[in-house]
């Protein structure tokens, strides 16, 4: 039999991180060659003695490296201090590292005594130097197992990866064999990790990994449970995850490629930054430390890689989901060609060219590029005029960010200076949230219906990708300009020009980083979560005529209102959507929650406007509208602007809806692009909506909050199937729904198979794996990927059938395996199979993102409990929700209380508000234990210790079965050990009083 253990799974990484150093064994990488720019291995092996506490350092490899990379400097050191050189010398760096932190340290030395000491030597940007070559290859990287890093008590940490000395990565394994998995990791460092701990102080490392075999998270900053991770992954069909590895683990490139010597040093010197963080009135808060996600660090190393090998004269598409950090990945990408250099040492690019749809440049954008710069005087800021565009151009400035509205200028002056060649990085090719681009040659709206504004208005409009594709379409490829298109939604042209050939004679985009990806890790919401036509609407008003909140007078008040569909309806439509709003999402987001209204013209958008403040004024609304649009609308003979109709200049429209009263924003093409506000929670359409438009307008709800679950669309214009269809190109999702389960053993086997996710070759696969002595992990791992990605292909009721099944047999035959009166060895096989499967299934029917779960608390689900079943909870993409363990030790109960008295206790010890509902729910718990006939059995043959092993396994089984019947108290089992400990010591003794009545 394999070995199984979590210590297994850290002697392989350490094996593949000490392989062709003199540390590595005979059996390093298991000859399996390695895919990637870096060579893995190298690392030295360090152990607990080298490892100084109190400077958070190692000794003899910081001094090694300076004796033997700079001995003129530590001559000088030695002639003025002696023999305490070395320990000034260390004293000294352990300072510097703690005032100044560990990046800047190793970027730029230390000074020491007069002499100034390289604490890191990086790759040289040519070979021309071959002391730089030999100095790059003496830094030392050393790696520490079960690392005891404070003086207050002996914690260890499983991983951590020095650079010459100092500290730059800790690492926290798990293994779902043992029952514990990367979420384990994660809690781990939020609960365990004492942020004023020295090595865990911001800045003194560079990152801290949570790691399994199946995925990968990190964060730069702990902060206790307010510690953000960071998805590490390659992603896996579209989506989150990673892909399978033939005989080896899924997160194998984490410590084969990524933690390669020349990569740690690569992102130490190009993509690891300290940034400063801004207030709203621009003032500095904090800082940052940011560390690339895999997606980010992998488009830009190969989009540089291929820059370094074709040169100028390029096209590349970047197809970067809203939530994929496109704003540092631009300034990774232009600072990196920006000093790219070819074989023969010659610069690739004069001048790096960024162009930012949006009169003013954006501003995260400006900042990630300018903080990025380590040499001053490298970026220009071009939003005057194209004079001084001009003038950067000329004079070679080395990177220049400017607008899109100047684009004609960048286009003339670089075909003028053909020696001179650019790189030119195109930020989201979408139309300007202005939608100035639409309305320039008609600044007055003369329509005398809406029928007529809406035909004239109600296009598709003119993106920057339109105007982009047409300058280019006029003109061949410069020969001394490459482009670089970052979008998250490209059109077909686009891909025409700047995506890269297929086989079949299409294209693709170079880099992918998918709308589904982003949301299965976290990054953004799914919009179409809750979407909603008219019709669906309605229904939904239907089923809820029986709730206390609303009587049969409301619903038939809103029917009325729904009656006419006609465009003229605005004042029945507001008042559709005003009630809507009051009742199902005024109180979500804390109460924060804000909506917004689309219409089919700058016409409709006035006649809304005035409609809405007459409604909200006769109902007594305690909300305010703000309306959207460019130029002058006429209507009745009155002429409207946007100013003049909110009451300030157009420029002050953004930051005023961020004003608590201000909850709705109704716009004419206005703000449908480009437009970021995370209270922004429901949106109503009333305009059509198509192809990359109904994505780009639609995403604007997509913006995540610590305090929003979801968004929700009501849609008067547009059918669901068109909706679907615009968002197919770009979004990938799988619905997910809890199936039922049967319990008898053998039909369990005979249900199991019908299934058609394993056959018996995976069993023996497995069984070779598990049960032959010279067996590995990696095999055990290897050997259910392909069980995996059939399960992927089911349908959501059968994925969730399969796991409820799977879930039973392991249970049942836990148990009768001790008093079946045969052997049978096909089941046993299953057996195993089924336990380590298991533990790699998603474990939530609804699937919920880590950081999802992690970010709601209590009081935003008493908000959502009011309307349980109506509005439901984000389902399908997401990290798997932490499990606890089962069969873990629980605290006696003493005597079997009523459960009125249990629902007080757990109140009072754990904050909880526990209802009478939530008693009926626990008795329904309790009915599903008690009358289940393995538990019975079990009962009965084991003495109560065993027997809570089985106990614990089905009641927490059970209550994740039960997770849509009441969410809140799946969440607190779920999310807090010590609560389920404690609530499953009630649950298992009044299963036993229960036994001894029945039995009497």
């Amino acid at each position: 039999m394999p070995d199984l253990t979590e210590k297994a799974f850290e002697d392989a990484i350490e094996a593949a991180l000490l392989a062709g150093g003199p540390d590595a064994p005979a059996s390093a990488l298991r000859e399996r060659p390695v895919q990637g720019p870096f060579t893995p291995g190298g690392h030295h092996r360090r152990m607990q003695a080298d490892y100084d506490r109190a400077r958070v350092l190692i000794p003899k490899d910081l001094l090694t490296f300076v004796r033997s990379t700079q001995p003129q400097a530590w001559r000088k050191l030695r002639q003025q201090l002696g023999e305490q050189a070395g320990e000034e010398l260390i004293r000294r760096v352990s300072k510097e590292v703690e005032k100044r932190g560990v990046l800047d340290v190793l970027r730029r030395g230390v000074k020491f005594y007069g002499v100034r000491l390289k604490m890191a030597y990086f790759r040289p940007a040519s070979g021309l130097n071959p002391d730089l070559q030999r100095k790059y290859q003496g830094n030392i990287f050393g790696v520490i197992r079960q690392l005891h890093f404070s003086e207050k008590d002996e914690k260890s940490l499983d991983l951590v990866l020095f650079l010459n000395g100092l500290p730059i990565f800790t690492a926290e394994l798990k293994n779902p064999f043992t029952g514990q998995n990367v979420t384990h990791a994660m809690a781990q460092y939020r609960k365990r990790r004492d942020p004023r701990e020295p090595l865990f102080k911001f800045g003194r490392c560079l990152a801290h990994f949570a790691v399994d075999p199946d995925l990968v998270y990190f964060t730069t900053h702990l902060q206790k449970e307010k510690t953000r991770f960071f998805p590490f992954n390659k992603g896996w069909n579209r989506g989150a995850g990673n892909p399978p590895v033939l005989q080896g683990y899924r997160t194998s490139y984490l410590w084969e490629q990524i933690w390669a010597r020349d990569s740690i040093l690569d992102l130490i010197q190009n993509f690891i930054h300290t940034i400063d963080l801004y207030d709203k009135r621009g003032r500095v808060k904090g800082q940052a430390m940011i560390f690339p996600r895999y997606h980010q660090l992998d488009a830009v190393r190969r989009l540089v890689a291929e820059a370094r090998a074709k040169g100028a004269g390029q096209r590349y598409l970047i197809q970067h989901s809203a939530g994929s950090g496109k704003s540092f990945t631009i300034a990774w990408l232009a600072h990196q060609l920006a000093s790219l250099h070819d074989d023969q040492d010659r610069a690739v690019f004069d001048s790096v060219i960024i162009i930012s749809d949006r009169r003013v440049i954006d501003r995260q954008l400006q900042d990630a590029v300018r903080q990025f710069e380590q040499v001053r005087g490298v970026v220009e800021n071009i939003d005057k005029t194209s004079r001084q565009l001009r003038e950067a151009l000329q004079s070679g400035k080395k990177i220049i960010v400017t607008t899109l509205q100047k684009f004609p200028v960048i286009a003339s002056e670089v075909r003028a200076m053909p020696g001179q060649r650019f790189a030119v990085l195109i930020d989201e090719a979408h139309s300007s949230q202005s939608g100035e681009s639409v309305k320039e040659m008609k600044k007055v709206l003369s329509a005398r219906t809406l029928e007529e504004a809406a035909a004239e208005e109600e296009r598709e409009p003119t993106t920057m990708e339109d105007r982009i594709a047409a300058e280019m379409a006029a003109r061949r490829q410069p020969p001394n300009v490459s482009f670089f298109a970052f979008t998250a939604t490209p059109k077909e042209k686009t891909l025409e020009l700047f995506g890269q050939p297929t086989p079949q004679g299409g294209y693709e985009p170079f880099s992918l980083y998918s709308m589904r990806q982003a949301i299965e890790e976290g990054f953004i919401l799914d919009v179409l979560q809750n979407y909603t036509t008219y019709k669906t609407y309605w229904n939904l008003l239907k089923t809820i005529q029986e709730d206390p909140r609303y009587d049969r007078s409301k619903a038939a008040y809103l029917l009325r209102r729904f009656v006419d569909l006609h465009p003229h309806a605005i004042e029945k439509k507001t008042a559709i959507m005003v009630e809507h709003f009051a009742d199902h999402v005024a109180h979500r987001i804390q109460g924060q929650a804000k909506a917004m209204v689309v219409t089919r013209s700058r016409l409709h958008a006035v006649r809304y406007k005035r409609a809405f403040d007459a409604y909200l004024r006769e109902q007594g609304y305690p909300y305010k509208a703000l309306v959207a649009f460019t130029g002058v609308v006429k209507d009745g003979g009155v002429e409207y602007t946007e100013a003049g109709m909110n009451g300030f200049p157009t420029s002050q429209t953004a930051e005023t809806f961020e004003q608590p009263e201000y909850r709705f924003l109704i716009v004419a093409e206005k703000f449908q692009t480009g437009f970021d506000q995370p209270l922004l929670h429901t949106m109503y359409v009333d305009r059509k909506l198509s192809g990359v438009h109904a994505v780009q307008t639609l995403s604007r709800l997509n913006r995540t909050h610590p305090h929003k679950e979801d968004a929700f669309v009501l849609d008067f214009a547009n059918e669901a199937e068109a909706i679907q269809k615009a968002f197919a190109p770009y979004y990938d999702r799988t619905w997910l729904a809890e199936g039922t389960d049967p319990n008898l053993l053998y039909d369990l086997e005979t249900r199991l198979e019908d299934f058609a996710v394993y056959t018996s070759d995976d069993l023996d696969a497995f069984a070779r794996a598990y049960y032959d002595p010279k067996g590995t992990q990696a095999q055990a791992y290897a050997a259910l990927d392909p069980v995996l990605e059939r399960f992927q292909e089911l349908e959501p009721e059968a994925q969730e059938d399969f796991k409820s099944a799977l879930r039973r047999y392991a249970r049942a035959y836990a148990f009768l395996a001790q008093i079946l009166p045969f052997t049978d060895p096909d089941l046993e096989k299953l057996y195993a199979f089924s336990r380590y499967l298991l533990r790699r299934l998603p474990t939530s029917p609804d699937r919920l993102p880590v950081e999802v779960t992690e970010k709601i608390d209590l009081a935003s689900f008493r908000v959502q409990k009011t309307f349980e079943g109506e509005i439901a909870l984000p389902r399908g993409e997401g990290e798997l929700a932490p499990r606890p363990e089962a069969g873990a030790t629980l605290r006696p109960v003493e005597e079997l209380e009523p459960l009125s008295a249990i629902i007080e206790e757990l109140n009072q010890r754990f904050g909880t508000d526990f209802t009478e509902e939530d008693r009926i729910f626990i008795q329904h718990l309790e009915a599903q234990l008690f009358n289940d006939p393995v538990l019975e059995n079990s009962a009965k043959v084991n003495d109560p210790e065993n027997f809570r092993l089985t106990f614990d396994d089905a009641a927490q089984a059970t209550v994740q079965e039960m997770m849509e019947m009441n969410f809140k108290f799946f969440k607190q089992i779920n999310d807090n050990p010590e609560f389920a400990q404690t609530f499953f010591g009630f649950l298992f003794q009044r299963y036993l009083e229960q036994m001894q009545q029945r039995a009497a």
